[in-house]
């Protein structure tokens, strides 16, 4: 696994490729956590890891989050590339959480929504 500050340098390269206007209300940016934070509805016998979260906060505004120990935990063993190409996902994904609550829409929410749902039915692979 990389280390935190050279995981922070491939989060900002990964930003600095995102179009400027999609940063638009992000009063907070992209923020990367050390810690590694587990769904609260996570099993022990298959642990979900929350990779990030797209934040809405009446003090910070908004705000992603990426959380380094999630990656560790579930990509420790990535070469380079490939945790780029997941830590690439995770923040496209989280724009698109912003994007959509700045349009009033909530398509990915209703998306995420299903796969939990599969995931308490015990169908863990969402």
């Amino acid at each position: 696994m990389v280390s935190q500050e050279e995981f922070l340098e491939m989060l900002e390269d990964i930003a600095g490729e995102i179009p400027q206007e999609f940063f638009e209300g992000l009063n907070s940016g992209i923020l990367m956590r050390p810690e590694a934070k587990m769904h609260p509805e996570s099993v022990p016998w298959r642990v979900l890891w929350i990779m990030g979260e797209y934040r809405i906060s009446q003090t910070l505004g908004r705000s992603i989050y990426i959380y380094y120990g999630s990656f560790e935990k579930l990509h420790g063993d990535l070469d380079r590339e490939a945790l780029r190409k997941k830590v690439r996902h995770t923040v496209i994904h989280e724009f698109r959480h912003h994007l959509e609550s700045l349009a009033g829409e909530n398509g990915l929410a209703v998306e995420d929504a299903r796969q939990m749902a599969r995931y308490r039915r015990g169908n863990y692979l969402i």
